[in-house]
């Protein structure tokens, strides 16, 4: 039905998110082109537009994910890439003719490939990994002995320890180079280093080298922690499913898994695929992907998805999605994509981070050759000093600070059901200071119940609830659905209808037994309801019911009551919501009695009668006095969402709202919001602490070094210290819940 109170929804079905994200007027728009990477990042690129696509090992921060993409770059005939540094995952968008090509790039810039679609690797064991580490170490104490025994032998071992250590790091940034990236971490570390062999602090060169390391390996653990959740969602896909075909049993792949294919999954096994439940009842722990941490019951028929857990049984299913599209692929690809939309405030360091490091290495230049030509000063303090400078000077923390903050804030809220479109949506929900909800499926279940059946003298209930229940026939709209379920509970018999028509803004239609039929809301009615009608209409109303007319050629039938029942953790919500300073609103196109009635529980301000045009305008008001946010599910939200500083769509919601959003709450719970919003304003500080790290490091070091009281290795400490920190400071967002 069509009344200006409710919007049509579609089967609950959080499977089928992919929560495209529309332009908004004030946040930063993203030009569509950038080769060079110095200006915004361009619309991702995704699988379903035939593009290549790898995992990429060896990356252990942000940085390595630009230094993969510019050296893609390199490559003819290529028309965009993107590194997914949270998911490992290369795309890039070129002929397929140039695939070994690009894989030949990557590997020249010291990173390796495997297909997106094969079985990771095995982990590599701990001591190989830290291997480097502990030869130069080894090496660094054997030539500290031998220099107490014989000074000369000693800073010869030095020499060679630094050399065995500085050749992989030559050799990376040599790579680099080539590749496109001369101002990379590499590249100032073999600079500095070399430059303290030729001046002859060697000892401190392999001290250098050492912090270089050990900082390089702490950034790869850090990595692999903030990675961990989507490791884990990886992980609760099994590699094998077990297949039915003919009455026998099969063990194959579940690549190889097509719809329609019926799966058995043993008691404590996990789906591989999303599924339809076949014969009995069965529980299924889903906590997983929901964060529910009771078991939920399936009847036959129902839908359970990829990941969760058969407690109590053998349970057989009928497969429902395809490879690589069931619900953990869904949610993965969501990550994906939010990577991709990086935040204005991240755009704009990962720009001054291309021109501060050029600027880096000139000012070392100039450290090193102004007080010697112009001042006649010595040469070695200075030259000494200017190699400092340049470690001092690598900008990884800075580059780091943002990027590291927004994975782990959009890593957290999908642990208490919530997804967040990309560091944009991220920064435009930390400023949001007003909420507007929609009521149907928001404020409330969405699943009316038909609480009065009146007819007029003379009629039955259950004749008027017929001929209700047939003009409905077919509807997808949470009304039809109740007048249809309460039709079917009380035995009514089904009527049938013809030439069944909506109008719009008015209600519908259809002609039963020969009769034009008409369902509409109270002030959409084209007669005059008598008065003693419109009163006991106006009480229902007051009660926060709502109310459909059915007339008869223009001839008064009855009038229907139904009401939505409000959702357990609304009031909650908004009292939370309200000590965060965030005031709530009720955008609705239910009658304003009924909207009052639902406002007045739920202590907020409310707008009613509100069609689609309405809400948009009144979005645009609201919008225009402070940051807004507003929460949906119906494809009439749809619009208005596209209007507001950020749309949030109910998990549950129809494909249109869905797409439309920026943000989900996908457990349906509006507990989450406060939560989602409590963490955008962390990460936003936790942006600020980390560029207040990465920059005032290197600004005491900067001045300690330029007076002479701090050397290499401490210099190495600026940078490598910094990044550790503002890694570990962003990890602490992990902690955080809604």
């Amino acid at each position: 039905m069509s009344q200006p109170s409710e919007k049509p929804r579609a089967t609950p079905q959080f499977a089928r998110m992919t929560l495209t994200p529309a332009p908004r007027k004030d946040i930063a728009s993203e030009p569509s082109c950038c080769t060079d990477g110095a200006c915004a990042t361009p619309p991702p690129v995704t699988e379903t537009q035939g593009a290549l696509s790898w995992q990429v090992a060896g990356m252990d921060c942000a940085a390595c994910a630009r230094k993969v993409e510019n050296a893609v770059r390199q490559v003819p005939e290529v028309r965009h890439v993107q590194v997914l540094f949270a998911t490992e995952k290369l795309v890039v968008d070129a002929p397929v003719s140039q695939r070994e090509a690009i894989e030949a790039a990557v590997r020249g810039a010291g990173y390796t490939l495997r297909d997106a679609h094969a079985a990771a690797p095995e982990p590599t064991s701990g001591w190989r990994e830290n291997l480097p580490i502990i030869v130069i170490a080894v090496l660094m104490a054997l030539s500290w002995a031998l220099e107490q025994a014989h000074p000369v032998a000693g800073r010869v071992a030095f020499i060679v320890t630094t050399l065995v250590g500085l050749f992989p790091v030559v050799r990376q940034a040599w790579r680099l180079t080539r590749s496109g990236n001369p101002f990379a971490i590499e590249t100032l570390m073999s600079v500095a280093a070399t430059g303290a062999l030729i001046i002859g602090a060697s000892e401190e060169a392999a001290m250098v080298l050492l912090l270089y390391l050990i900082g390089e390996r702490l950034e790869g653990w850090a990595a692999n922690r903030a990675r961990s959740g989507v490791s884990a969602l990886v992980a609760l896909r099994p590699e094998t499913a077990v297949r039915l075909r003919s009455g026998a049993r099969e063990t194959v792949a579940i690549s190889t898994l097509q719809p329609g294919d019926v799966i058995e999954v043993a008691a404590g096994g996990r789906l591989p695929a999303d599924g339809k439940l076949l014969a009995a009842t069965a529980s299924f722990d889903e906590s997983a992907l929901t964060g529910e941490s009771l078991p939920v019951e399936h009847q036959p028929g129902d839908k359970i998805p990829a990941g969760a857990t058969s407690v109590d049984r053998l349970v057989s299913l009928e497969v429902t999605s395809r490879p690589g599209e069931s619900a953990i692929d869904r949610i993965l690809h969501l990550i994906e994509e939010a990577e991709a939309k990086r935040a204005p405030i991240e755009r704009f360091i990962d720009r001054f981070s291309r021109l501060y490091t050029p600027a880096i290495m000139a000012a070392a230049l100039l450290t090193a050759l102004i007080p010697p030509l112009l001042f006649a000063a010595p040469w070695l303090p200075w030259v000494y000093k200017a190699l400092a400078l340049l470690l001092i000077g690598c900008p990884c923390a800075l580059v780091i600070s943002t990027p590291a903050a927004i994975t782990s804030g959009l890593a957290a809220a999908t642990r208490f059901g919530a997804l967040i479109k990309g560091g944009a949506a991220l920064e435009a929900l930390g400023r949001v200071e007003q909420i507007a909800f929609d009521k149907t499926g928001t404020l409330t279940a969405g699943t009316p119940q038909v609480t009065a059946v009146d007819p007029v003298d003379g009629l039955e209930a259950e004749a008027l609830l017929a001929f209700a229940a047939a003009v409905e026939q077919g509807s997808t709209h949470p009304l039809a659905q109740a007048v249809m379920r309460e039709a079917r509970e009380r035995g009514v018999a089904s009527l049938k209808a013809e030439a069944q028509r909506t109008l719009a803004g008015a209600g519908v239609e259809a002609q039963v037994q020969g009769r034009l039929l008409r369902i509409s809301a109270p002030d959409k009615v084209s007669i005059d309801l008598p008065e003693t009608w419109q009163q006991r209409i106006r009480e229902q109303e007051a009660q926060g019911q709502t109310v459909i007319v059915v007339t008869a050629s223009d001839q008064l039938l009855g009038t229907l009551a139904l009401r939505d029942t409000q959702r357990a953790d609304a009031r909650d919500a908004v009292e939370k919501l309200r000590a965060l300073g965030i005031q709530s609103i009720m955008l609705t196109g239910d009658n304003p009695r009924a909207a009052a009635a639902i406002a007045k529980e739920l202590g907020m301000d409310y707008r009613a009668g509100l069609l689609p045009a309405d809400k948009v305008e009144a979005v645009n008001a609201l919008n225009a006095r402070a940051p807004l946010a507003i929460v949906g599910d119906g494809i009439n939200d749809a619009p208005a969402m596209k209007a507001a500083t950020i749309g949030i769509a109910m998990g549950s919601g129809t494909d249109v709202a869905l797409e439309a959003a920026d943000a989900a709450l996908t457990h349906n719970r509006l507990m989450a919001l406060p939560g989602m919003i409590a963490l955008a304003r962390a990460t936003h500080r936790n942006i600020r602490q980390n560029i207040a790290i990465a920059l005032g490091l290197k600004a005491i070091f900067l001045v300690t070094t330029l007076l002479g009281l701090t050397g290499l290795w401490l210099a190495v400490l600026a940078d490598t210290g910094a990044t550790v920190l503002v890694t570990a400071n962003a990890l602490r967002l992990l902690r955080q819940r809604g």
